[in-house]
């Protein structure tokens, strides 16, 4: 699919969409809570469909009905010998420790990038668990076969937290006591807060958080997992609202409704870099208002919010000077290596981007230029094209533009909506 974005004015309101995070999370709760979980505001990209598919396949029942979704499990209970994860990496990291519940051997495959996703974190924790595992030379596909127990033990915390999620839910569900994770080198606390907070919606056994190096599940507390029915309302996307209110700020006056401002989520973030560049907003519990600004030069430290990259990137380029972003080794393993990508894609629209050591330099208020890009199927890439686009010189045109229903499939029509001119 190709989009072409001509440069114009933007206006309107947006409600920004709901939550993969929250939502994959949910679903993973729903599954081991057992009982009766009605979500609302449930997501609707690839991601979310591809988790609501794993607990289908670990044993859930699942119905869309309007905007709700219902969810009724029995715990973990496989109806199939494998689930798929798409291109979740989410998915992969919380879900395989889940299935390594049943005492059923789970093969768990993907596609596209997620294939290319190191998975030998798995390998080296999974058998302290009395897990068996097996993978392609630490790449899908992957096999486990449990009953996993609960055990005392230390692991690697630096590559993603995703790891950690799926030990913790994991962990709940079997019911630990008196048991503790040591993590060495947490990458994106916040998501961990996130992690917690879920948990805790849904009654599941919360592990004490000691400076995030231990998560201890007391010997007193036993989850009671609660028959009575949860109704849980997915936040909305700070990943995704973050590219709406970039493109506020730099190409017109919009209102963004939907994001939680006590959210746990990381990418929450985006507002202290929109402070730094001196983007003129007013934030109110329910909505942020958005102008397009003067833009200053900003240095963020990206490294617990990865994935707000790709905004910055486009915030960055219209900020008169250089701004820097600190975390580039936490982009290798996304859907593209991301530092590459970006410093080869917003190259062609004329913005000269820098990567040294961990640090990631774009040059700004040089102007973005009328170009031919590609998302090289990643959704936040493409969506980092567009919003640069909607100040640029002429019109960008962006192959591979369907990357976004990853995450977030209604993001071109929400553009239009704020009347950008797309075709």
């Amino acid at each position: 699919m190709r989009i072409t974005v001509q440069p114009g004015s933007l206006n309107g309101i947006v409600t920004a969409p709901a939550s993969k995070s929250a939502m994959q999370r949910a679903c993973a709760a729903a599954l081991i809570k057992k009982g009766r979980t009605i979500l609302h505001n449930p997501g609707v990209s690839a991601d979310d469909n591809a988790a609501l598919d794993i607990i289908k396949q670990l044993g859930a029942s699942v119905e869309r009905s309007g905007a709700t979704v219902i969810i009724e499990s029995k715990g973990v209970d496989p109806v199939s010998g494998s689930i798929n994860c798409g291109e979740s990496g989410l998915s992969v990291r919380m879900f395989t420790p889940i299935a390594a519940l049943s005492n059923t051997a789970i093969t768990i495959t993907g596609k596209g990038s997620l294939l290319k996703r190191p998975l030998s974190f798995f390998s080296e924790v999974l058998p302290k668990l009395h897990v068996e595992t097996s993978t392609n030379n630490g790449l899908l596909p992957l096999t486990v076969k449990g009953s996993l127990v609960p055990a005392n033990i230390t692991v690697d915390g630096s590559l993603s937290s995703q790891f950690l999620t799926g030990l913790l839910m994991a962990y709940a569900a079997a019911n630990a006591r008196d048991i503790t994770i040591t993590v060495r080198d947490l990458s994106s606390k916040p998501y961990i807060d996130l992690t917690l907070k879920v948990m805790s919606d849904f009654g599941l056994h919360v592990p004490m958080n000691n400076q995030y190096e231990e998560f201890y599940f007391p010997l007193q507390s036993i989850a009671s997992y609660p028959n009575n029915e949860i109704n849980y309302n997915v936040e909305g996307d700070w990943s995704g609202g973050a590219f709406l209110l970039v493109a506020g700020a730099i190409a017109g006056n919009i209102t963004v409704k939907g994001l939680d401002l006590f959210s746990t989520q990381a990418d929450k973030a985006i507002l202290q870099a929109l402070h730094q560049a001196d983007v003129s907003m007013s934030i109110r519990e329910s909505e942020i208002e958005i102008r397009k600004s003067a833009l200053k030069p900003f240095h963020f430290n990206a490294t617990d919010c990865p994935d707000l990259f790709p905004p910055l990137v486009s915030l960055a380029a219209y900020c008169n000077g250089t701004s820097v972003i600190e975390g580039v080794h936490r982009l290798t393993h996304k859907e593209s290596n991301r530092a590459l990508t970006l410093q080869e894609e917003f190259r062609k629209m004329g913005i000269e981007i820098t990567l040294q050591e961990d640090y990631m330099l774009i040059k700004g208020g040089t102007g973005v230029n009328a170009a031919a890009t590609h998302s090289h199927h990643d959704h936040r890439i493409a969506m980092a094209c567009a919003v640069a686009a909607l100040a640029a010189s002429g019109e960008v045109v962006i192959d591979d533009a369907d990357a976004v229903s990853k995450s977030y499939p209604g993001f071109y029509n929400d553009l239009r909506s704020l009347q950008a001119s797309l075709y």
